[in-house]
């Protein structure tokens, strides 16, 4: 089974700063990462900042309009008004179908915002109390949604095409 994971650091710099502790609990095999990206968000900035870790994504990783629709869904629909806010519903709707709820993305749109940063993992074979303790002391906060065989296959059908 794969897990959507955010994990929301308390500085904008931080999600970006823990991608070598990313890669060396890969090896230690506590962490299989299919796909990786990054949000930060620096308190002077009216938006945050994304991007896909491709250096850390596994072969057949999700490809970039997963995280834009994704990102777009959580940070920038808000933003946007009704007429944006309707196609992003049918396309949220979409995502609910694979696991991503709206409850998965409100919390994520809460807790991430200027002077923050977040990790957005799509991982199995996680021992998440390990990764947790690999990240510098009090600086990383998970929010986690887990998404069956199934979703995780209907999640890669609908982003193939894209």
């Amino acid at each position: 089974m794969a897990t959507l994971t955010a994990w929301k650091f308390h500085t904008p710099e931080g999600a970006a700063q823990v991608e070598d502790t990313l890669k060396s609990l890969q090896k230690q095999s506590l962490i299989q990462i299919h796909d990786a990206a990054v949000v930060t968000w620096p308190t002077d900035r009216k938006q945050p900042k994304t991007k896909q870790l491709h250096n850390l994504a596994a072969v057949g990783a999700l490809s970039g309009t997963f995280w834009g629709m994704l990102f777009g869904l959580i940070f920038f629909v808000p933003l946007l008004g009704a007429a944006i806010g309707a196609a992003a519903g049918a396309i949220g709707g979409s995502l609910a179908d694979v696991g991503i709820d709206d409850d998965f993305i409100a919390g994520v749109r809460k807790e991430v915002e200027p002077g923050t940063s977040a990790l957005f993992l799509l991982t199995s074979d996680t021992v998440v109390d390990r990764v947790h303790d690999a990240f510098p002391p009090g600086t990383a906060e998970l929010i986690r949604s887990n998404l069956s065989k199934d979703d995780e296959a209907k999640l890669r059908e609908m982003f193939e095409a894209a």
